[in-house]
């Protein structure tokens, strides 16, 4: 072999080694957990995500084999697996409990921050805007309640300035009506949530970073519009505090703000949070005038999609595709109030046919004609019996909680 044959071989074999490296090096590996409810038993996996190509495996920790082969699955990418995580493989819900090796934890550990971000509650009413500021922007909401506060829950909250002449009447705003709690998930997301949010002042926010959300929803220093953690270790307090990680917490978290009065149920399913449509879905309902007087997102157990939809099974060709479609992903439920018993009705024409197809000839500027694709992925669901509406909303706002 001559030199120059030589010095091409080497080329081509470091080639060849530096690809297999990228393509090893594309592989994510997480530690999950599956509560197989049949079995009654908490089943621990490794799960790989190879970036390469968007597919997953999973590896049985217990056992030491393998549980799925390398494979597609619709609907998780990389942005869907972070700590605390919850994603649906093939009908079974699983949550990410950490990373499993170094070069994970290097890659995506320090870059993924989760913050705390809060509505106050004279912008409540403009909910739909502001979620579709926050998911243009590149965050993904992973938890969202509306809570009503008490004097004990923000005075636990606002803490740090205990001795402040101005608590009072803080205390007294945020006590004063509903406020929308999110846990935000982005690259250096406490960093990057406090830059959408713009200066404490409203004002200045105006003059110096006119998009941002106190400058667009914001009035002065005191009614700013909304509130984000300075840092990890605020982030983590505050989001204990609404989101409680554990049964046994330090104080109750802040309680729902369902009215079960004059109301019928809305579900914004998981494919129309998947591709980013919340703010849009939330912001068509607030502009139509319709009132939302509580709202949650969800992760569904298959055994609870089963039991919500049951009155679907047997009746509707679609019942197993719509239990699939609210497991797949989180959801979130909506409690839709008027003034008087014909909301369900009303809310129901506003949504439109089941049929997205149909919705978009017969009824355009409805809900599903707007951001439906099938029969099953057809954007949300609603109560059908004006005398279901009270009990679809008790299920996830009583029941579910």
């Amino acid at each position: 072999m001559t030199g120059r044959m030589q010095h091409l071989f080497v080329v081509v074999f470091l080639s060849v080694l530096l690809h297999q490296s990228d393509v090893d090096n594309s592989r994510y590996s997480f530690n999950v957990e599956w509560n197989d409810i049949e079995a009654s038993v908490m089943r621990t996996f490794i799960l790989f995500y190879y970036k390469v190509d968007g597919t997953i495996e999973l590896y049985d920790t217990k056992y030491r084999r393998l549980f799925l082969r390398r494979t597609k699955c619709d609907g998780i990418t990389l942005s869907d697996l972070y700590i605390g995580a919850t994603v649906n493989i093939f009908s079974r819900q699983m949550k990410v409990t950490g990373f499993s090796d170094e070069y994970t934890h290097l890659h995506l550990g320090i870059v993924k921050q989760r913050t705390f971000a809060m509505l106050k509650p004279d912008i409540v009413d403009k909910m739909g805007q502001v979620l579709k500021l926050i998911i243009q922007n590149g965050f993904k909401i992973t938890k969202l309640k509306m809570v009503q506060m008490t004097k004990e829950h923000a005075l636990e909250f606002y803490a740090e300035h205990k001795s402040k002449p101005f608590l009072p009447f803080l205390i007294e705003y945020m006590t004063s009506g509903p406020v929308i709690a999110m846990e935000l998930l982005a690259d250096n997301g406490v960093a990057k949530w406090r830059e959408l949010l713009g200066p404490t002042d409203s004002e200045q926010a105006r003059k110096d970073a006119p998009g941002s959300i106190r400058a667009r929803f914001g009035i002065d220093k005191s009614f700013n519009a909304a509130h984000g953690s300075d840092s990890c270790t605020a982030a983590e307090r505050e989001l204990y505090i609404f989101f409680p990680t554990s049964r046994i917490a330090q104080y109750e978290s802040p309680r729902s703000t369902a009215t079960f009065k004059n109301t019928t149920c809305c579900i914004i399913k998981p494919h129309a949070v998947q591709e980013g449509l919340l703010g849009d879905i939330v912001s068509e309902i607030q502009e139509n005038g319709f009132k939302i007087t509580a709202i949650q997102m969800f992760y569904m157990e298959h055994p609870n999609a089963e039991e919500f939809y049951e009155v679907y099974k047997g009746v509707v060709a679609e019942y197993s595709g719509m239990v699939n479609q609210l497991v797949s992903g989180a959801s979130v439920a909506v409690e839709v109030t008027g003034v008087d018993g014909a909301t369900p009705s009303n809310f129901r024409a506003f949504v439109g046919p089941t049929d997205p197809e149909l919705a978009r000839e017969l009824r355009p500027n409805t809900l599903r004609a707007k951001f439906g694709k099938t029969k099953v992925q057809n954007a949300v669901h609603c109560t059908d019996l004006p005398e279901d509406g009270l009990l679809e909303v008790e299920y996830f706002f009583k029941l579910l909680q």
